[in-house]
């Protein structure tokens, strides 16, 4: 029984409920125990083979879940009753909505770090958690004598673990599979250093902080946060700008440079060719490059090129990075960039919201080894990719909520509401696509821990493989903002089917303790 406070002058008492199996859940108890109160490990065995799609679930494996689920209980039984069954199914360990293991990480605002310390910890690290590369990109302001010492760094700590080609540039670029257990340097290839006096006052102070990443194709440079100017320059108009710019390949004065040994360690080569967007998005048969662009400037450059964006992350390295004006840590939208081919999305990992569930649901894929295969369509050269086509519907999921529960376990009786127990809702949708993305919502089950919705919505899409199942639960409150209650992201194309126990996360993507959604997954 629970007991709230009100108005200091009486108190408020609500029944704790158990909530019931949903009818769904006593369906397949029925049919698989062949009508009788309990399941043994065969049928239990024949359920995981014929509903959960296990086709080569072991009597063994049975065996072994049915000892789980009893091993509290104290008796001889080896079989299951229906709530046996039902906890069985709400265990997110042993009924998990995908194959997915747990990352873990710390995200904090910085304070600056000695390089060499930065090296060797990565370099204790790097491998701990997948053998698949790690890409280590540098914001590269050094001098000719630095360059000569960091390489110096680089390939002291790392040895062989170090990747870089034999040749100045690659033609294409090895898969992650060949490159496990590697270390990548990503950056600007250094050029022969110039003297500084030769910039006029008006090129020493265009300093902004979005320059530290890289300057971007001049064509798409003018969009800041609130953009300072509603006119954009064409592209011939910008090419003609170039021509006095001393990061476009041109022969500056020399003065004598440490760099050769550093360049020859660079295995992505970043930077940009001279002239407009058109020229920047060029493929080149005999060198593979990285080019670096803000959310802004991709934005602007999918709206007229969008196709050339995805031809070009076919061979090349494109990475997207938030606007300098973030100064708060937040974050954009990624899924701009994942559709259209970009490798590299970076984030602000401490600024916590949507956009970085999407992130987390993406690279939940592929065992969370931090790489995600690209859909086949993207890399089709014949027949480019764009994302704005009008596309028919390839795949329809119908995602059934049906309960929740762990809340009362996570969090105080009087977390969400003084006065009663939360009024809980569900909302469901697709992160994806323009034609996919939908957000639907469940009724509000009013004063109660174990709310029961029993709804079920359904998704068409177009396409599936990028698509993501966001899930979020909230509590209603009335006269002020609802109250978040626990969230997660889920890769649609690999949700397994059926009847899942799926555990919800925190604002900063950490997983609660106890709460848990009881859902099903079903592909038309």
């Amino acid at each position: 029984m629970g007991t709230y406070r009100m108005c200091m002058c009486f108190t408020r008492r609500f029944k704790d409920t158990e909530a019931a199996p949903p009818q769904d859940v006593i369906d397949a108890f029925n049919m698989y125990s062949e009508g009788g109160p309990r399941m043994t490990a065969e049928q239990l065995r024949r359920f995981l083979t014929e509903v959960r799609g296990q086709g080569g679930a072991t009597l063994e494996e049975a065996e072994g879940v049915v000892q789980k689920l009893l091993l509290s209980k104290r008796h001889d039984r080896d079989t299951l009753s229906l709530d046996d069954f039902h906890r069985y199914l709400f265990s997110a360990d042993l009924n998990p909505p995908m194959d997915y293991k747990v990352l873990c990480f710390v995200w904090t605002l910085t304070a600056p770090v000695k390089l060499i310390k930065c090296f060797k910890s990565i370099k204790e690290h790097a491998f701990s958690t997948s053998h698949y590369p790690v890409v280590i990109t540098l914001e590269d302001h050094l001098s000719p004598d630095l360059h000569a010492k960091v390489a110096e760094m680089v390939t002291e700590t790392f040895g062989e673990m170090l990747f870089y080609p034999e040749y100045e540039c690659l033609k294409e670029f090895p898969t992650p599979e060949d490159l496990k257990d590697k270390i990548i340097i990503s950056t600007k290839p250094p050029k022969e250093y110039y003297y500084e006096d030769k910039m006029s006052s008006s090129q020493k102070g265009n300093n902004s902080y979005d320059d530290v990443w890289g300057k971007e194709p001049t064509v798409l440079i003018a969009d800041q946060e609130d953009d300072k100017t509603d006119s954009d320059a064409s592209e011939n108009n910008q090419d003609d700008n170039d021509d006095d710019d001393r990061d476009a390949f041109e022969e500056p004065e020399l003065r004598t440079s440490g760099a050769p040994d550093y360049k020859r360690l660079i295995a992505i080569h970043a930077g940009k060719p001279k002239g407009g967007l058109r020229e920047a998005l060029k493929v080149e048969l005999d060198k593979v490059r990285r080019l670096s662009l803000s959310e802004q400037a991709l934005e602007k450059a999918t709206k007229s090129h969008g196709t050339d964006v995805v031809r070009f992350t076919q061979k090349n390295f494109l990475r997207i990075y938030p606007k300098g004006t973030r100064v708060n840590s937040s974050n954009y939208k990624p899924m701009i960039g994942w559709m259209h081919g970009a490798q590299m999305v970076a984030f602000n990992m401490q600024g916590y919201g949507r956009s970085l569930w999407l992130m987390h649901g993406m690279f939940r894929s592929n065992g969370g080894c931090g790489y995600v295969k690209k859909p086949d369509f993207l890399m089709n050269e014949g027949q480019v990719f764009d994302p704005k086509a009008n596309l028919p519907v390839k795949k329809t999921l119908k995602v059934k909520v049906y309960m929740g529960d762990g809340w009362r376990l996570d969090f105080k009786k009087t977390y969400f509401d003084l006065c009663s127990p939360p009024d809980f809702y569900a909302r469901v949708g697709i992160a994806g696509v323009r034609a996919d993305e939908t957000m639907k919502e469940t009724k509000k089950i009013q004063d109660n821990w174990t709310p029961v919705w029993d709804e079920e919505f359904t998704f068409p899409l177009t396409v599936p493989e990028l698509a993501l199942l966001r899930v979020e639960v909230h509590e209603y409150d009335m006269p002020e903002k609802d109250d978040f209650a626990g969230q997660t992201c889920l890769p649609v194309s690999e949700l397994k089917s059926g009847i899942r126990a799926v555990p919800l996360f925190d604002r900063k993507g950490k997983k609660l303790n106890s709460v848990t959604l009881l859902m099903r997954f079903v592909f038309v």
